[in-house]
């Protein structure tokens, strides 16, 4: 973009209510933490924080005599206002309005542009309702609630009751668009509130501010961590679902979304659908109310997957442990718990799961051979230049791919990658077992001038063994190469 473009930027962000340029800018920041669009994110909030936060421009001291002997205390000019503690209005107008508004729905957000899953709302769609509601949805109870903002602390019964006020008038209001008695030109005035995204998440916005009372008494009813779904706590979250409000086919998906959250395991929300079908029979469980469980259970499974996919990608390898456990004992729950018929609607999700989690983890086990070898492998010494070594940080890239495969082992046989995993380790550990061997004979004898880098892949062959073998056959690969060189030392000096 050229300046001038920067400057057209600039000044439609500038023309932006403050309440609007802060949620875009937290929008902007979660974007860059996921990867996703940086160039462009980047850009964007570097003109927004010159709009946010305008740099104050130094101000020349008045001389002592031209100061008045009776003046009042000179203000400071409204540039260096901005340099203040920020005060309830600015705390409001920079977003505390909308968070404190839809704090109801802050269990169901989520960052995902893309299809959801029942019970989830989008949380870029929150922006463009809280215009409308200013606008034209709601504007006597925004206005209410907007005077209570400044003139009380976010937390006091005044904004709280101003507050409730608005997300029912929000709720009210967005039921007569887009519930099941809309009536009157509903395109024209939906396209007035956004994108066709922003109008999907209308209908699960009304209905959660609708029945906010409803969720806070469930929220109050649940444990603060469920570790196993067994047939007690089944019961127990079966009661505290039973209220006529939360049964709904709309509500439900949300009611099992607040259970999920407090479930060690959350794959476990399907015992509460064959707990009510009183079967694991899908056609049986996809006949009651809680089939929806299944179906969200899959969904998540799926995600879950694509994280996998994406921090693989990345080379985030550090956690992805706690992934791959997640993913196994999902998957092997629904098999195990459910019987899924191969043709059904949710035997193809769950068997499109596995194939996606193995071609994701199939692709990147298949290359580490190659590149341990491509460090470990002897070259002679005309081919090694002075002062040459193996890059520590492809080292310490390679190690965790290694123990990566070693997590892989553990969870091989529900995330069908049983045979890729055996093979590759094994070749693994032949491989870097004779290798290690060969590089701590290579430090008897060789050129001195190619030994830094002999001494190097020594040690990249033994952290490879501490991944593959333990600590203590390490140690004594370890003790070897020291013995050599000390040895190759003392022939040195006697030649």
């Amino acid at each position: 973009m050229g300046q001038t473009a920067h400057e057209r930027l600039r000044e439609y962000l500038g023309q932006l209510p403050p309440s609007a340029q802060s949620l875009l800018m937290r929008e902007f920041e979660r974007a860059i933490e996921r990867g996703q669009d940086v160039a462009v994110a980047t850009m964007v909030l570097e003109q927004l924080r010159k709009v946010v936060r305008p740099v104050a421009p130094a101000v020349a001291a008045a001389p002592a005599a031209a100061q008045p002997a009776a003046a009042e205390p000179v203000r400071p000019p409204p540039a260096i206002e901005v340099a203040r503690a920020p005060s309830r209005e600015d705390r409001r107008q920079s977003g505390d309005g909308p968070r404190r508004l839809f704090r109801p729905l802050e269990p169901f957000l989520t960052d995902s542009t893309g299809p959801l899953r029942p019970g989830q709302i989008r949380r870029a769609s929150l922006l463009a309702v809280w215009q409308w509601l200013g606008r034209e949805g709601a504007p006597e109870r925004y206005a209410e609630f907007d005077a209570a903002m400044s003139a009380s602390s976010e937390s006091s019964r005044e904004v709280e009751m101003a507050a409730r006020k608005l997300q029912l008038a929000a709720a009210e209001a967005l039921m007569k668009l887009v519930g099941p008695n809309a009536t009157g030109d509903r395109q024209r005035l939906l396209a007035r509130i956004g994108a066709p995204s922003v109008i999907e998440d209308l209908l699960p916005i009304a209905l959660v501010l609708q029945n906010r009372e409803a969720l806070d008494g469930l929220n109050g009813r649940l444990p603060g961590i469920i570790r196993v779904l067994g047939d007690s706590q089944i019961a127990s979250v079966s009661d505290a679902i039973n209220v006529p409000s939360l049964q709904t086919p709309a509500m439900l998906p949300f009611a099992l979304s607040l259970v999920m959250q407090r479930l060690a395991a959350p794959w476990q929300i399907i015992r509460l659908a064959t707990k009510i079908a009183a079967s694991d029979d899908e056609i049986r469980v996809a006949a009651t109310p809680f089939g929806i469980a299944v179906t969200i259970a899959l969904n998540d499974l799926a995600n879950l997957a694509s994280v996998l996919r994406a921090d693989i990608r990345r080379g985030h390898f550090a956690n992805l442990g706690d992934t791959l456990k997640s993913l196994h004992d999902g998957v092997r729950g629904l098999r195990t718990e459910l019987d899924l018929r191969s043709e059904s609607s949710w035997g193809k999700q769950l068997t499109a799961i596995r194939a996606d989690i193995s071609n994701a983890l199939q692709s990147e086990i298949d290359s580490v051979p190659g590149r341990a070898r491509r460090i470990l492998r002897q070259r002679a010494d005309k081919d090694i230049p002075a002062g040459a070594g193996v890059d520590t940080g492809e080292v310490e890239e390679v190690a965790a791919l290694i123990e990566f495969v070693a997590v892989c082992r553990n969870y091989a046989s529900e995330l069908a990658i049983n045979e890729v995993t055996l093979r590759t380790y094994t070749d693994l550990q032949q491989y870097v077992e004779k290798a290690t061997e060969a590089l701590v004979q290579s430090l008897r004898s060789g050129d001195a001038r190619a030994r830094a880098y002999r001494q190097s892949q020594v040690s990249a062959a033994i952290r490879f063994c501490h991944v593959l073998f333990g600590n203590d056959y390490a140690q004594l690969m370890s003790r070897s190469a020291e013995n050599a060189l000390n040895g190759e030392r003392k022939s040195s000096r006697a030649g």
